[in-house]
């Protein structure tokens, strides 16, 4: 299984999106709180459909509780924009955990700090430009390291 770790989410589809994808990999999603909407969100509701009722998520109060939970990734990942290592260039496992600062700022600073040397980017054709949005670049990573562990087969 793998972790996707969403720390202080504020778009509702997004976590939505994401959720519905967990649903679909079989993947756990961590939510870092507080969050930028309330979970009854007609908006979540509307993008993770009724796949939020197969869903396996983690409710965390904040980064440290996080850190300390049972359940939690055997190793972190951080996608950012602050990164010249492309997600390419990494073996993922099982258990690991991807991490992703919200739509508004990003990961804290202390979040880069704490995952130094495993922060990684996706890899894009404009440098002017600046990042893709959050469900997107989730969807991305996640789906690259199910391929790499081989965990999903088609049908």
């Amino acid at each position: 299984m793998i972790h996707i770790v969403l720390y202080r989410p504020e778009i509702p589809q997004n976590t939505g999106n994401i959720g519905r994808m967990c649903a679909l990999t079989k993947s756990r999603l961590h939510l870092i709180h507080p969050l930028g909407f309330t979970i009854t969100d007609k908006h979540l509701k509307r993008s993770g459909m009724d796949y939020w009722n197969t869903l396996d998520v983690i409710h965390h109060k904040d980064w440290e509780s996080f850190k300390v939970s049972p359940d939690g990734p055997k190793r972190l990942w951080l996608f950012t924009t602050k990164s010249a290592k492309s997600y390419w260039d990494v073996r993922y496992e099982d258990g690991d955990g991807l991490v992703f600062g919200n739509e508004g700022a990003g990961a804290p600073a202390f979040i880069h700090d704490e995952i130094s040397t495993n922060r990684l980017t996706i890899p894009h054709a404009d440098p002017t430009l600046r990042s893709l949005n959050l469900s997107t670049a989730a969807g991305i990573a996640c789906y690259e390291v199910l391929r790499q562990i081989g965990t999903l087969k088609t049908q």
